[in-house]
């Protein structure tokens, strides 16, 4: 099952990566690293920096639309 679950979360992983460009990737690289964090502890570290970094940008991007919609 651990091979397993290693083997699935770095195909994940590698997929996520290879798609970086389309939206929505990061996704598969998130559900990789959750795969991995259970096994590797450096996935859980890479976890929480991939989670940290899209909830600040989700934060920014609400920002922008926010300051947007009150200009017009």
């Amino acid at each position: 099952m651990k091979n397993l679950r290693i083997g699935l979360g770095a195909l994940l992983v590698v997929a996520g990566i290879v798609l970086f460009i389309i939206p929505g990737s990061m996704l598969l690289v998130i559900a990789g690293l959750l795969l991995l964090s259970v096994d590797v502890p450096v996935a859980r570290t890479w976890l929480k920096r991939c989670q940290t970094s899209m909830a600040r940008s989700s934060a920014k991007i609400d920002r922008v639309l926010l300051n947007r919609k009150l200009r017009d």
